[in-house]
């Protein structure tokens, strides 16, 4: 089902669990699940999101579906205080076969790695009960600016991206969740934009926001430099500019990414 270029060791698999935590006051700003019992997490990993849904909404029951067994393990590990409320399947979400339906769906920075989303969300429906409650968090990638300079850091995103499509991912999903959920026949589809603007008044909120995206882009830099779609040269410059981009309270960094919410 993916095409994962951010790798599976545990230090990516510790960078998930981190990345939920800072994201999270964004990502969750308007999702309500509070009213349904059972959902299906298309993409869990290693529960990073799970944990904080799990946090959010204490009579919510979660079903942890993914391809991978080495990020499901891990899941079992960091969610083993939450007992029966949580169960783990793995499965290819394009292939899906499962017993139940349910009233509730979560998708976060899954569809990205998906060389067929449209598939993805029509399988998904079919195990989804009438009225189910639907979000869907992706990324935008093209939206990045900074300035001033910075040169290196957007060369190490585009040619991220350029990898990402060329193994069947796509990094700028999120602008077009709004035409895939119409087509997989979802209903009621609203979308909203979400991410970073920071520049002369951000503050520390600088120095997390840097440190988030230099554990996002080093995880991919083993596969770029082993595909050689990129050198190290310019990983080692990447890292020295959103080091220098922390500091620099003149700096402007923009990122938005997207969301969807979608009933059935």
């Amino acid at each position: 089902m993916t095409n994962y270029v951010h790798g599976f060791d545990s230090e990516e698999q510790l960078r998930l669990m981190e990345q939920a935590a800072i994201l999270a006051p964004m990502v969750y700003r308007e999702v309500d699940f509070s009213d349904c019992k059972e959902l299906l997490e298309v993409g869990s990993g290693v529960g990073a999101q799970t944990r904080i849904l799990l946090e959010k909404f204490p009579k919510l029951k979660i079903t942890c579906l993914d391809s991978s067994a080495i990020q499901l393990a891990q899941a079992r590990i960091n969610l083993a205080g939450f007992g029966n409320r949580v169960r783990f399947v793995e499965q290819d979400a394009c292939a899906l076969h499962l017993e139940e339906r349910f009233d509730a769906a979560f998708i976060c920075w899954t569809l990205e790695h998906v060389s067929s989303p449209l598939q993805l969300l029509i399988k998904l429906k079919e195990y989804l009960q009438p009225g189910a409650r639907v979000y869907v968090t992706e990324v935008f990638n093209s939206s990045l600016y900074t300035t001033p300079g910075y040169a290196y850091l957007r060369e190490y995103v585009d040619v991220m991206s350029a990898f990402q499509r060329k193994i069947g991912g796509n990094p700028d999903v999120g602008i077009e969740l709004g035409n895939l959920l119409t087509k997989a026949g979802f209903s009621s589809c609203f979308t909203r934009f979400d991410g970073f603007y920071l520049d002369a008044r951000s503050g520390e909120q600088r120095k997390v926001a840097a440190g988030y995206w230099k554990g996002l882009l080093k995880s991919a830099a083993p596969a770029l430099v082993a595909e050689g779609a990129c050198s190290t040269f310019l990983v080692e410059k990447m890292i020295t500019e959103l080091e220098k981009l922390a500091n620099d309270e003149n700096a402007i960094f923009f990122y938005q990414f997207v969301q969807a919410k979608v009933t059935l």
